[in-house]
């Protein structure tokens, strides 16, 4: 989940997060600057949830106001097509045996212990 704080704060006329933390300070929420910056630019923060009740107090809001869910990521991530796990190679009989992947350096790669 991302902070939707800026929206929120615009809404009650606050536009910088000296701002919104005055408004905080006034409902008994003392966080650090830094901390209302990091809310302010939406990146992931920690807050206890009595803390997320007074940030609600201070902007009057509710909780679902404050938080913006992110969009869900592709069923399978684009660097992943065409791959296929170990094992799951088709039309092959019996054990299969690993295959060492040569080395950067062009000398081949010893195989595990049996």
């Amino acid at each position: 989940m991302k902070w939707n704080l800026r929206m929120v704060a615009a809404q009650r006329d606050l536009w910088r997060p000296t701002e919104v933390l005055a408004a905080f300070q006034q409902v008994g929420f003392n966080p650090s600057l830094s901390k209302v910056a990091a809310l302010w630019s939406g990146k992931p923060v920690t807050v206890r949830l009595d803390d997320l009740d007074l940030i609600c107090a201070a902007l009057g809001c509710t909780v679902a106001d404050l938080l913006q869910a992110e969009p869900v990521a592709a069923a399978q991530p684009a660097g992943d097509v065409g791959q296929v796990a170990v094992g799951a190679e088709r039309d092959l009989v019996g054990p299969v045996r690993p295959v060492p992947r040569s080395r950067p350096t062009g000398g081949p790669r010893s195989l595990p212990p049996s």
